[in-house]
């Protein structure tokens, strides 16, 4: 299965207007935003998992990138409660669930094969200036890529050019890109070296975005 596999092209989609599609465990649903492969993919999507619901245990072949998005997500490790995000890399495994429900924003066979560095971090806590009007911190940074939370202030203005591309998810208010306006849960990709130009409207807005990634992009090995 292919779903927005030329990374040349630039998507915006509002999640909330997509369809939920049940994946292969009970209980747990989902919203596909990229994908190259079937139910061993690279894969960007949205999952929803219904009270109670939970996967069987897992190894991360080719690892996992996820930002609760509502509820409290559960494993063997810990409790992971929304705004909370988490790099499990190649070689990781667990059980995960919710006892309450949740949602969360997953992203599979992304990783450098020989990444091992594995955290959860506060994506709200320990935020600093990122420019006039812009706060934020860097969540994970290497020679592949460099992911931040960022939160702009109303009418602030995150410009840049997209090295390498960059994918945005918005969090929480409102914000315009040229001539579309982005609300909490839309996804936007952009192409390498597009011009990024993100302005915050009358609530401010917050969103996780990922730039210098698109060039690695391929199907899972195997």
């Amino acid at each position: 299965m292919e779903l927005n596999a030329d990374f040349t092209q630039r998507i915006l989609i509002h999640s909330d207007d997509i369809p939920w599609k049940a994946s292969p465990m009970p209980g747990v649903d989902r919203r596909m935003l990229d994908r190259i492969g079937d139910e061993v993919a690279r894969a960007t999507s949205i999952v929803r998992y219904a009270p109670g619901s939970k996967f069987s245990a897992h190894t991360h072949t080719g690892g996992e990138e996820f930002i609760v998005l509502e509820g409290v997500f559960q494993d063997e490790h810990g409790d992971y409660p929304a705004g909370t995000y988490v790099r499990n890399p190649p070689t990781t495994s667990h059980t995960p669930g919710a006892e309450e429900g949740c949602t969360i924003f997953v992203k599979l066979w992304q990783f450098d094969p020989d990444d091992r560095t594995q955290f959860r971090k506060d994506m709200n806590a320990g935020l600093s200036s990122m420019g006039e009007g812009i706060t934020g911190q860097i969540l994970h940074q290497d020679d592949r890529e460099t992911v931040r939370f960022m939160s702009l202030a109303p009418g602030a203005t995150l410009k840049e050019t997209a090295q390498g591309g960059a994918e945005l998810l918005m969090i929480s208010g409102t914000a315009s890109q040229g001539t579309d306006t982005l609300t909490k849960g839309t996804w936007l990709r952009l192409p390498q070296d597009a011009d990024l130009q993100i302005t915050a409207q009358d609530a401010g807005a917050a969103f996780w975005i990922k730039t210098g990634h698109l060039p690695f992009a391929k199907a899972p090995a195997g």
